[in-house]
């Protein structure tokens, strides 16, 4: 597509995340029946692929102890690829026994925020995750890797972009079809969304395709880093049903870009996504009475307001 000299995909791939990276952030518990009816109204939207929630220990985020339980009852649901987040081979054996058939792991580009988030080193955390990659090849289940603090970290500041490129490769090496980049604390601006992106595509030579994007809106540039991110030819998207959601070790990130003002904004340019904005409202129109607080979709407030 092409607008104004710009040039834009024709397709975006919209990857849903509010059931885990929103949900797990949430001051409130949602009963398992309705965290599941939650996931499946927006599989029934049309997305690829729902990112449900998270292998971790309970007492880390007890917002996910029932992953369990919320994978068993998706398994046989043929509505979209439910994936999981794993932190390590036991929170991988746990996601196999529950029929998990697509997995993301997760480190960051900030040695600070890797501590505070896993107590561990970038390296340690590299280490950790890779028999995990393994056993998901072995049995042949596509693997994504997140990359937090891209742009900027809560505890450091800014973030050595040659630091993002290291991780990015060590990841792709062993195995991780898809990177996701991840503006944690909501900080990032289009030219340094640029910037990155041209570093990793040019001098790491790594193929566009296995890129995605998952910016949090905390200072309001998220779509517009998005803009940025499509014309450098990035065609995945992160993103969270009414912005549910931040991180509960990144002090300060506000909750993740909105899927419906994404959607609103990507339909408006006559970018497809094939997923049913109307049933992204639905959806969130569900889950909202279980937060205690309204959605931060400015669609959301724009049409229910």
């Amino acid at each position: 597509m092409l607008l104004h000299g710009m040039t834009f995909p024709d397709a975006v791939r919209v990857v849903e995340v509010g059931p885990r990276d929103g949900l797990q952030n949430e001051k409130v518990r949602i009963p398992t029946q309705q965290k599941i009816q939650f996931i499946t109204l927006l599989a029934e939207a049309g997305f690829p692929i729902v990112e449900a929630t998270s292998f971790v220990s309970p007492r880390a985020i007890p917002q996910l102890s029932d992953a369990s339980m919320v994978m068993t009852a998706l398994a046989h649901r043929n509505l979209a690829q439910f994936s999981v987040l794993v932190p390590n081979r036991k929170g991988m054996e746990h996601a196999l026994m529950a029929g998990v058939r697509a997995i993301a792991v997760f480190t960051a580009a900030s040695e600070s925020f890797t501590h505070h988030n896993i107590n561990a080193t970038i390296v340690e955390s590299i280490a950790n995750i890779k028999p995990v990659v393994a056993l998901a090849k072995q049995e042949g289940m596509p693997v994504r890797g997140y990359i937090s603090t891209v742009f900027g970290c809560p505890y450091e500041g800014t973030v050595a972009p040659q630091r993002v490129l290291a991780v990015a490769q060590s990841l792709l090496e062993m195995g991780i079809d898809e990177l996701s980049l991840g503006d944690t604390i909501g900080v990032a601006t289009p030219n340094q969304v640029l910037d990155i992106l041209h570093l990793l595509l040019t001098e790491g030579k790594i193929p566009v395709e296995r890129l995605a994007v998952h910016l949090h809106d905390t200072r309001g540039t998220a779509l517009a880093n998005v803009l940025a991110s499509l014309q450098m030819g990035i065609t995945v998207v992160d993103s969270s049903a009414g912005g549910l959601g931040g991180c509960p070790y990144a002090p300060g990130a506000a909750g993740n870009l909105a899927t419906e003002d994404l959607l609103y904004m990507l339909h408006s340019m006559a970018i497809k996504t094939g997923v049913d904005l109307e049933k992204v409202l639905a959806a969130t129109r569900f889950i909202t009475p279980l937060l205690g607080h309204a959605p931060t979709s400015k669609y959301y407030q724009a049409v229910t307001g």
